[in-house]
């Protein structure tokens, strides 16, 4: 009786986990979806299904803060054969996640381990960045999950923006603002146009609310290909911008202006306790013996570049107020904020008129007509000096006094002036300030070239190089130069290596060395043939498979020349083609001639605008195709 009974308990426990696998387990719908969203999304493994955010706003009246609740609930679909994703949310001092969870198609609970943390990068050195997450596996295709979080923002001000899109394809999701009447909100929108975004904007006045519903669809997932714009260039998003609150019939100003953006920012610079004190010797000891006000000037910023280790320090309010300037000097080492302070306040203490500026870098879409703290994402000093402003940036390391940047070129400033503040803009460089020359002068020896060699740097060229050098552990630096010299070709023996001072931000970078280049030369009865081009530059610049604009690190002018001596007793019988592209966004030439007992080969590449546009790709890669050719044709020489 006891076997038939365990049997049976055994049969029932099996028959249950069967029956509750069936409520679990994809349906022939779901599998045919999931293979028919695949189709369409091959590099994705999940699809977001459908998706429905609810954002809605209270009042703490006793700090005078607007808060927000942001609600999530999606359906997670495996479209490909098996899934293992992490899905993770983010918050902070200035928020916090009240939920966080998952469940099974038939609604019942999934029991993933949930870790919360916080949030390491290589970039920062503390934050009060948390991240809560799971790891989360889809068996088979068509395999759902239905996942729900509730988040809480203590104040508007810190819930700044809202993307549309995920790292995943979107096939349905709804976006719901519920605005109480008492609340003045502004939400800005960007990139929508390109996608299937409707929006519909209603209001009720039984609960005194503004509804507005942004339902969209067929969005794909987000790509993550490097060198490209800012996601706020991209993607569908919109700013959330809370103007004011009214409270018993009296108005609250919270970020209705550039102003009242400023002001926030002022009241925290003017909590800091400044000591100068602590700065003055070094002060003194960096415009001793100087001749001239920009030797100072230069002395004090190289200083800050050389000897503040740039480490972001994000925590609550330290996120946005700078750290007292004798704190960096002590410490070593600060973020942006408290590098252009330290900048300040050294230059004050040496008599020049300095300021902290605001600045969002080039990956940001927005300027100072949007109140927001989603405008800017870095601190600079900008000098007053002789009718000029001089913009100071202790995070770039080896960029010379009055050069920029391209991250911050052409964008916009706000300097602090007392009460009021000034919105400028950083100039913007031309490519030629950025030139990169390569000269060599070989001859032929057997099989073999060999010659001199010649390259100068100028600009974000130089600053470029001297960075990558100079973060080289010391005894590693004459290998990290030859590897970079001969291209990493085993091919390409360097020696003899002679360089201007490799510490030195201004002028020219110059690097002198010879160059013996193996396997470039064959001979067949009469005839030479040579691969003179070793260097091959943008060569796999391939856009085929590229969707978003390809930037540069910056705007650029390469020129190169090679010359190669003629043996006696040979003429030249077959020379590269010519090419000679220009655009309204860069020029491309290369030119192979016989000067004299000479074959000189010339190449030279400006890319006007740091950028190639995505709507040029097809065209860049026709011209790629085209140099790529010439890359691959051979000199010939033949016995005269």
């Amino acid at each position: 009786m006891r076997i038939k009974l365990l049997l049976l308990t055994v049969f029932l426990q099996v028959t249950n986990l069967t029956t509750a696998q069936k409520n679990i387990d994809p349906t022939p719908e779901d599998i045919t979806l999931a293979k028919s969203l695949r189709e369409k999304n091959d590099k994705s493994d999940v699809a977001i299904i459908n998706s429905k955010e609810n954002i809605s706003f209270g009042l703490n009246s006793k700090e005078g803060k607007v808060t927000v609740n942001h609600a999530i609930n999606e359906k997670l679909m495996n479209i490909n054969h098996r899934a293992d994703i992490q899905k993770f949310e983010f918050y902070d001092s200035q928020s916090e996640i009240e939920s966080f969870d998952f469940k099974f198609r038939n609604d019942k609970k999934a029991t993933f381990f949930v870790k919360d943390e916080f949030y390491k990068s290589d970039e920062l050195f503390y934050n009060d960045a948390r991240v809560k997450y799971a790891n989360i596996d889809f068996p088979v295709q068509g395999y759902t999950y239905n996942y729900s979080m509730e988040k809480k923002y203590k104040d508007v001000k810190y819930f700044t923006s809202l993307y549309f899109n995920d790292e995943y394809p979107v096939i349905n999701k709804q976006v719901i603002i519920e605005v109480p009447n008492w609340l003045e909100l502004e939400i800005k929108e960007f990139n929508l146009k390109n996608f299937n975004i409707t929006l519909n904007k209603t209001t009720d006045s039984k609960n005194n609310t503004t509804k507005y519903v942004y339902t969209i669809e067929n969005i794909p997932a987000g790509l993550n290909e490097k060198n490209a714009p800012g996601p706020s260039y991209l993607y569908p998003h919109i700013l959330i911008i809370a103007k004011s609150y009214t409270k018993d019939g009296k108005k609250s100003t919270l970020f209705n202006a550039t102003e009242d953006l400023y002001k926030w920012y002022k009241s925290l610079v003017d909590t800091m306790k400044e000591n100068p004190e602590v700065l003055k010797e070094k002060v003194a000891e960096l415009t001793q013996n100087t001749k001239s006000d920009e030797e100072k000037i230069k002395n004090i910023y190289y200083w800050v570049q050389d000897n503040i280790r740039y480490i972001a320090f994000e925590d609550g309010i330290a996120g946005f107020k700078p750290d007292e300037s004798q704190n960096v000097f002590q410490k070593r080492y600060g973020d942006c904020k408290g590098m252009a302070n330290l900048t300040k306040q050294m230059l004050k203490l040496a008599g020049f008129d300095a300021r902290l500026t605001w600045i969002g870098t080039k990956r940001i879409a927005y300027d100072y007509s949007i109140p927001s703290l989603s405008v800017d994402n870095h601190m600079i000093c900008t000098l007053f000096h002789k009718g000029k402003k001089y913009f100071l940036d202790g995070t770039e390391k080896y960029n010379a006094f009055g050069e920029y940047a391209e991250r911050i070129q052409g964008k916009e400033v706000l300097i602090e002036n007392g009460d009021t503040f000034i919105v400028d803009k950083v100039p913007v460089g031309s490519p030629a300030s950025n030139t990169e020359t390569f000269t060599s002068v070989l001859k032929i020896d057997n099989e073999s070239l060999i010659g001199k060699t010649n390259t100068t740097f100028v600009g974000e060229s130089r600053a470029s190089f001297l960075y990558g050098f100079n973060n080289v552990r010391n005894n590693n630096k004459e290998t990290a130069l030859n590897n970079y010299l001969s291209d990493g070709d085993k091919n390409n023996k360097i020696s003899n290596i002679k360089t201007s001072d490799l510490a030195n931000r201004e002028g020219k970078l110059v690097i002198d060395y010879d160059i013996r280049l193996d396997n470039k030369v064959s001979a067949f009865d009469n005839d030479i043939y040579i691969d003179l081009d070793f260097k091959r530059e943008f060569s796999k610049l391939d856009l085929k498979e590229r969707k978003n604009d390809f930037e540069f690190p910056f705007k650029e002018l390469y020129n190169a020349t090679i010359k190669l001596e003629i043996p006696a007793g040979y003429k030249v019988a077959k020379l590269p083609e010519s090419l000679s592209i220009s655009t309204g966004n860069y020029k491309v030439s290369i030119n192979c001639q016989q000067v004299g007992n000479e074959i000189v080969y010339t190449k030279n590449f400006e890319f006007q605008n740091g950028v190639l546009k995505s709507n040029e790709f097809a065209d860049w890669n026709v011209v790629l195709a085209k140099i790529n050719k010439i890359y691959n044709e051979q000199i010939t020489l033949t016995k005269s």
